[in-house]
């Protein structure tokens, strides 16, 4: 390979929309760039889905000589890119909640075989962070738990069940994203934490991966001054990198970044250096992901950097070859199977409805719903720029729930105001009961104001969360509360089932409120 090819064999970016770009093209044929990330955007159906696979996979063995990473961010829950008539399992505390590793297996399962079925052949997932700072804005209910037994047990059999069903999947976010207040996607945070702390916590489930045997392990953009004092974040780390995760470690899979557009890097170190660094720091796969004529300009800054001395040459072959290799068996060798879609579906629906967990039954018992239940929701706002792309107007929780239960629809903001929930409190006090589905309410304390003043009102009420359980502490005692885990229109239905008294939530808190 030309040192051009082996830096492109390293490089992955992506490009709007759900037709291939010229640009995207060009980027291909001039830096040789081998590897994409699909997101929602680009997927309208499997049939497209499947169909502009096919091209890239094309496009690139054509202008490279090799076939294509496809990389997706299909975690399941809040984190899916796949199209409705695909198959999206729930989330990792989701399944954490129904209190059996086999669901994780099957959901890696389902989702690997899925993917491959299409022409994915790179899940960027699952998350092994430890959620163990409840005010984490990124993580929550990506996470399978706030322990490391919890986390390692169910992500190494989710890691199990994506290898059998055909994919590359990787364990993220290196050395870990649990303990943080800050999405580093806007911001640079930092986990000042020992050596000692980081073993304990965030690096166990992580080494609990390498000996499941997970193919790759991505970073994080995040500052841990205690093991690194060089003032970078743990992606462009050579100490976190190359000494800890492959000396100490033991990894000898592929190591893939984080987005290097997130601002964390972008609006502290550069895009273009931070791939430089990235890959000095011993990272194999470098992900450009949005600007794909910045991917070309990276591509040339790191041509530049090995001839002139910066980067090593003989690593940089070193981890070309190593991407090859892994390509040779899930690329190569990989064909699509005919999948079954439909009961996939049906499967993961089943595993959804062990998902819903009661968190709080008061005294009284469960609330009634009487024959006029009021069904208070907020748009599914954007929580973090990982998920997908709202219009944040869609009132789906109380249409859909309404729908569901006979009953009528009221939404609310995100944040709602004191003159709002007095509005929203008389309107309720002529129903015959309440059901708010909060939506990150332990940061938005409207949400939590409003249940309060329903319940003060004499309204009988109930919480739904759709996203953490954390959000349904505190509340009065008159309030019955379940945690549903994500904002879909599945958990949803599956909540309502459990609110009609057909089924019983099953589901068992994976975190401590």
């Amino acid at each position: 390979m030309t040192l051009q090819e082996q830096v492109g064999q390293r490089l992955v970016t992506g490009f709007p929309g759900t037709e291939l770009t010229e640009d995207f093209r060009r980027m291909v044929r001039e830096h040789k760039i081998a590897n994409v990330i699909l997101f929602k955007e680009n997927i309208e159906s499997c049939e497209q889905l499947a169909r502009i696979c096919k091209e890239i996979q094309a496009l690139v063995r054509e202008e490279t000589g090799h076939g294509a990473f496809i990389t997706i961010d299909q975690e399941g829950g809040t984190v899916t890119r796949l199209p409705a008539d695909a198959v999206n399992v729930p989330g990792a505390m989701a399944i954490a909640a129904t209190g059996d590793p086999e669901n994780a297996y099957r959901a890696g399962l389902l989702t690997g075989r899925g993917l491959r079925a299409l022409g994915v052949n790179f899940d960027l997932a699952p998350s092994v962070d430890v959620n163990c700072n409840p005010k984490n804005p990124v993580i929550g209910a990506r996470s399978y738990g706030d322990t490391p037994d919890t986390v390692s047990r169910y992500a190494a059999r989710m890691i199990q069940g994506l290898l059998d069903g055909g994919v590359l999947c990787s364990a993220k976010h290196f050395p870990g994203h649990g303990d943080t207040d800050a999405d580093s996607h806007l911001a640079l945070p930092c986990v000042d934490k020992s050596r000692a702390e980081l073993d304990k916590m965030e690096l166990a489930p992580f080494a609990a991966a390498i000996r499941a045997g997970v193919p790759a392990v991505m970073t994080t953009h995040i500052l841990f001054p205690q093991i690194e004092p060089g003032g970078v974040p743990a992606t462009m780390s050579r100490t976190i990198m190359t000494d800890l995760l492959r000396g100490e470690m033991g990894f000898d899979g592929l190591i893939i970044s984080d987005c290097m557009e997130m601002r964390a890097i972008k609006d502290h170190f550069g895009t273009v250096n931070g791939v430089i660094a990235a890959m000095g720091a011993g990272v194999d796969l470098v992900f450009v992901t949005h600007n794909t004529l910045l991917g070309g300009e990276a591509a040339g800054a790191v041509c530049e950097a090995v001839r002139t001395g910066r980067l090593d040459a003989a690593e940089m072959e070193a981890s070309a070859n190593r991407i090859l290799s892994y390509k040779e068996k899930w690329v190569d060798a990989m064909q699509a199977e005919p999948f079954d879609f439909e009961t996939a579906r049906a499967e993961s629906e089943a595993m959804l409805q062990k998902t819903i967990t009661e968190v709080h039954r008061p005294a009284a018992g469960r609330v009634g719903l009487g024959d006029s239940p009021l069904c208070v929701g907020c748009a599914a706002y954007r929580v973090s720029l990982v998920g997908n792309v709202d219009d944040g107007t869609a009132n789906v929780f109380g249409n859909l729930l309404a729908e569901e239960l006979h009953g009528e629809a009221a939404q609310m903001s995100p944040d709602p105001s004191a003159e709002e929930i007095a509005v929203l409190t008389e309107r309720a006090q002529r129903h015959s009961c309440a059901i708010v589905g909060t939506f990150n309410a332990y940061l938005r304390p409207g949400q939590r104001a409003l249940i309060e003043s329903l319940a003060a009102a004499g309204v009988p009420t109930i919480a739904v969360s759709l996203r953490v359980p954390y959000d349904l502490t505190g509340l009065p005692e008159s309030v019955w509360s379940l945690a549903a885990y994500e904002y879909t229109p599945q958990s949803i239905r599956a909540a309502a089932r459990v609110l009609r008294g057909e089924t019983q939530a099953t589901g068992t808190l994976p975190v401590t409120l």
